[in-house]
């Protein structure tokens, strides 16, 4: 796909992985601006098959992601400029990617950011330095953006409540505790321990991602319709070309046998080569930053 440019966001792919860094300075508020450029980059990405995990990450290290502009409430004319917009239909374009998508979280994610955060497969927040919280109930309102849909699913009820209703911030470690996040990492180490991860699975045979990320999804059905999706997306699998190959060159260096079994993670990247992505973009990035404009808070969505 082409080259785009946004004004809050900087692209760039590497190896079948975008990392995307949200650039919105002061607050990286979730107003107009940030919406259409989300916006812009879901549409790119969708129709990019040579990239196969999103990362997203913050430019500033206090906050990753803020709350919707205020003004919603306060101004019914910037209230119905929303809603025409792309801003009701954001969260769920990236619920459905067909990508794998994760966040790398530093900073503070609030309100709108939290539930963006949601929508994502997986999330990984820095030990100490990361934050989450949803403050709607103090201000008069309640989370949309399925925020009081996706949190009990992750958290459970009680818990979900206590974030809603409490409208404090929670802190990483507890967030791991309660399931909001995959991992609480260290600071220095979060980088790393992502980047390995969004690159491992972007070098794996795209048709077993895709399907495995369907089959997780159907365990929202009732379990024996579960199960069934799970047998349909698993069985063409098996007599794929990728499949036999790879499970030819498996056996051939060492699986199956007690050293290889020892550490046959270790085995498989070291030994099966990394399927590649179909016409990666020459420029390497999805993507560039236009120069920015003056932005606050005050910003007109």
């Amino acid at each position: 796909m082409g080259r785009e440019e946004y004004e809050t966001l900087t692209v760039r792919v590497q190896e079948g992985v975008a990392f995307v860094a949200i650039d919105h300075p002061p607050l990286n508020l979730f107003d107009g601006p940030l919406i259409a450029d989300l916006d812009r980059f879901n549409t790119a990405v969708r129709a990019d098959d040579a990239v196969r995990v999103v990362v997203f990450e913050s430019a500033d290290p206090e906050f990753f992601l803020g709350h919707g502009d205020m003004r919603l409430v306060s101004d019914p004319a910037a209230m119905r400029e929303f809603i025409a917009g792309p801003g009701p239909a954001l969260f769920q374009r990236y619920r459905s990617l067909a990508q794998v998508t994760i966040a790398k979280v530093t900073g503070r994610a609030r309100g709108s950011g939290n539930e963006f955060l949601l929508t994502l497969d997986m999330r990984f927040a820095a030990s100490g330095q990361a934050w989450f919280g949803q403050p709607e109930v103090s201000l008069g309102i309640l989370p949309g953006g399925g925020g009081t849909q996706h949190l009990p699913r992750l958290v459970g009820r009680s818990r979900a409540l206590e974030i809603i209703l409490g409208s404090d911030l929670v802190d990483a470690e507890t967030a791991q505790r309660y399931g909001l996040v995959n991992r609480s990492i260290p600071a220095d180490e979060l980088d790393g321990f992502v980047d390995r991860l969004a690159l491992r699975i972007a070098s794996y045979p795209w048709s077993a991602v895709a399907a495995a990320k369907k089959a997780v999804e159907a365990a929202a059905l009732p379990f024996a319709d579960g199960l069934t999706a799970e047998g349909e997306l698993l069985w063409p699998l098996f007599t794929s070309p990728v499949a036999v190959g790879r499970f030819t060159d498996a056996l051939a260096a060492g699986a199956q046998t007690h050293d290889g079994e020892l550490d046959l993670e270790g085995l498989i990247g070291r030994e099966l080569q990394p399927v590649a992505c179909d016409a990666t973009p020459a420029t390497g990035s999805l993507g560039a930053r236009s120069p920015r404009r003056d932005n606050d808070a005050g910003t007109e969505p």
